[in-house]
């Protein structure tokens, strides 16, 4: 299996993603590395981190974000792709800000609930964990079943073919 240079792969790595977004397919003809390579690259680099940045600018202030979520609410979803990629950002960083200040103003709830929610998530996961136990038990059980059955018909198959050790004499 070839290895490519860390450089190399670093270059074509962020031509493909924001704020150039080169398609796989151009890259291919112009370098000759595989497509599937390339995606693979790709969905790596976006799996390690989405950039929470506009280019150059480093991170994004509240105001910022909100903004960008008030200048992109009317637009469909071929301006919204347009204008993150002017902007060097993602889709889907825009809806969680958009979640994030939909919900700014919810009320929180008192400690009293919230450590009720805590205590019931963590019997949920007990239960969920005793659960799985319990199916792989199950599913051992039933292939002990499974071939206990096959030897004893095998067993039966073997006894059915002996000759009978008796011989007549005249």
């Amino acid at each position: 299996m070839y290895q490519y240079p860390k450089e190399l792969k670093e270059s074509i790595t962020a031509r493909m993603l924001p704020p150039n977004n080169i398609g796989v397919p151009e890259l291919v003809q112009e370098t000759g590395i595989p497509k599937d390579t390339l995606y693979t690259w790709r969905s790596k680099a976006h799996k390690r981190k989405i950039p929470t940045q506009v280019t150059g600018r480093g991170q994004l202030n509240s105001e910022e974000k909100f903004n960008i979520v008030l200048e992109t609410a009317t637009l469909n979803e071929i301006e919204l792709a347009k204008y993150c990629r002017s902007k060097g950002i993602f889709p889907l960083q825009i809806e969680g800000w958009r979640k994030i200040c939909m919900n700014a103003h919810a009320p929180l709830l008192p400690k009293k609930d919230r450590a009720a929610i805590r205590n019931q998530a963590k019997k949920i996961k007990g239960l969920e964990k005793e659960l799985r136990r319990k199916e792989k038990a199950l599913a051992e059980a039933a292939a002990l079943l499974i071939l206990q059955k096959k030897v004893q018909f095998l067993w039966q198959d073997q006894e059915d073919e002996k000759p009978a050790s008796r011989s007549v004499r005249k």
